[in-house]
Order: structure tokens, then sequence, then C-alpha cells
């Protein structure tokens, strides 16, 4: 089935204590993008500046991902500097400039406004809102957010999850949202609020999932090869969905799979930095790490 993401695309320079990258191509519509279609067909709608580097463009463009979406406007592209340190859980900023990201308010094609699966990426709310606005009748829309929208704009967040199938966000999100420390509370809080279902992401301990049949909790694949985690939550999204379109289906067993999946594609996005590693990532290669996965993650009665 069809699958649309709107969101960032990026310039980033990144630093860990495994080197650094500079300019080179990031942004959560690109993460989610190149985790996706490893399952399919992606239909991408972002904006970028004039700056934008030919070899990213054509880096997009061998990939099955649909570009008609893609804007380029006058101006620059967003970029983002960061650095992360120790046990690199949490990135420093340095510098952001929005740039042209700053006052993009995505229009969707017409030939994307059938798409029956659609990512909302970070971002304002009513932006977010914008975009299911021109949607015609999407079968499963997850929408991601962060403090600075929980923060400023609440009320256009709490409008949104009354339009949303799911909530993706981490665990300081989630709790700042419901006011709530306890998971497990703040996830039914964000359930009662619209969303059928709330993720969350809790980085090296994993994942939890509320839905309408209890809760999932999974953890995180164990990898001794951390380059840069730049990105990361982004291509867990970007698997999940992908998994979901590629399956045409939505409950609790096909999100449950989902997540293992999102998991697992993510840990090849934490082993280079940008899309280096997740950009040559075969479905063998997937399925491989999957098998490797559940091994890890079953227990005998």
């Amino acid at each position: 089935m069809s699958l649309l993401v709107v969101g960032s695309i990026a310039i980033d320079s990144v630093e860990t204590p495994c080197g650094t990258a500079d300019e080179v191509m990031g942004g959560s519509a690109v993460y989610f993008s190149y985790a996706a279609s490893i399952f399919g067909d992606v239909r991408l709608v972002g904006a970028v500046g004039q700056d934008f580097p030919r070899e990213f463009h054509e880096a997009l463009q061998e990939r099955p991902i649909d570009l008609e979406g893609l804007e380029v406007v006058e101006g620059k592209t967003f970029r983002w500097e960061g650095a992360y340190k120790g046990d690199m859980a949490q990135a420093e900023t340095r510098d952001v400039k929005l740039n042209v990201f700053e006052d993009f308010q995505p229009e969707v094609p017409a030939v994307f406004r059938d798409s029956e699966f659609v990512f909302l990426a970070n971002g304002s709310p009513y932006t977010q809102i914008h975009v299911l606005d021109q949607m015609e009748s999407p079968e499963f829309a997850l929408a991601d957010t962060m403090n600075l929208w929980i923060e400023n704009e609440r009320d256009g967040l709490l409008e949104l999850m009354n339009r949303v199938d799911a909530l993706i966000l981490n665990d300081a999100e989630a709790r700042q949202l419901s006011e709530d420390a306890n998971l497990l509370r703040a996830a039914r809080w964000i359930c009662n609020r619209g969303p059928d279902y709330c993720i969350i992401k809790k980085g090296e301990h994993g994942s939890l999932l509320r839905g309408p049949d209890g809760i999932f909790v999974l953890p995180a694949f164990p990898s001794e090869n951390l380059t840069d985690p730049t990105g990361a939550g982004d291509s867990f999204a970007g698997g999940l969905m992908g998994y979901l379109a590629s399956e045409a289906k939505v409950d609790m067993e096909a999100l449950k799979q989902g997540l293992a999946h999102g998991t697992v594609t993510a840990s090849f996005t934490l082993e280079d930095f940008s899309t280096d590693s997740l950009g040559n990532v075969t479905t063998d290669q997937l399925d491989q790490r999957m098998q490797e996965f559940l091994r890890c993650t079953q227990l005998k009665a």
C-alpha cells in the first residue's frame, strides 16, 4: 500500500566519540524514507534550498522514493550541527539554521493525496494538521512530536491527537505531555485523548506500545557498533511504517511485528554516519538481523 512521509530534509554536521561527519545528508524525512524504502515505495514531501547538493538529490533518486513532492525553493537548506558524548544517549545541538524549513507549508501533490499510510514527521502540529487536511482518507496516520511543540503548541498537539491513529514520541516527551512519570500511565493518557496507539521510544532500552488490546514492550537491538545515533528514531519509524504498508494491515499483532522491524532497521543507522550504513542494507541482511533479534528475545516455557 502507498506510504507518504512529510518532514525535514537537512544538511548535518555531527561529532561523536567515533569521529566527525561534515555537511552530510540528514533530516527526518530522509532517514524515514531510507528505512521505509527497504520494504517498498515511499512518497516524500519536503523542501530544500538551492544549495542542496546534486549528489544528495541523486542518492534519493536511486532509491524507490518518489520525489514528486520535493520542492527546491529560494534560500538555503535546513542545517543542523550537533555532537554526542559518552554513551551518546543525548545529542548536544550546537547550531540550528531552519532556513527554508522555517516557513515550510507542505503542499501534498494531487497524486499523493490518496496515500493509505501517512507519517507526519516531527514538526509543528498545525503544519501536520495542514497535511492531514489535504489527504483523502488514509488507512493509518502516525505523527511524531517533540518537547518544543509540547511546550509551545500544546493545544495544536491535542487537536492533532484527535486526528491521527497513533502518536510516537520518546520517554521524556511522553512524561512531559502527560505530566506523569509512569510511562504506562503516560501512554494510557495519550490514547485516551485520541490515538488508538501510542508508541514510546526509550533509546537503548527499546520501545513500548499501547493499544486497544494492551501493552507490548520490546528491547533495543543489542549492538556493539555504535557510531552515530542521529536519525535512529526516524529510521525506527520508517522501518515500522514500511513494514505495515508492505503488509497492508494494522492491528496490535502487525504493530508488534512493525516495532521489531523498526528496531532492527534503526540498528543499521547507528553503525555509521548519516545514511551510509542504512543506504546499503539489503532485504537479506535485514532478515538475517531480524532472526538474530528474535533469538535474543525468545524465552523457552
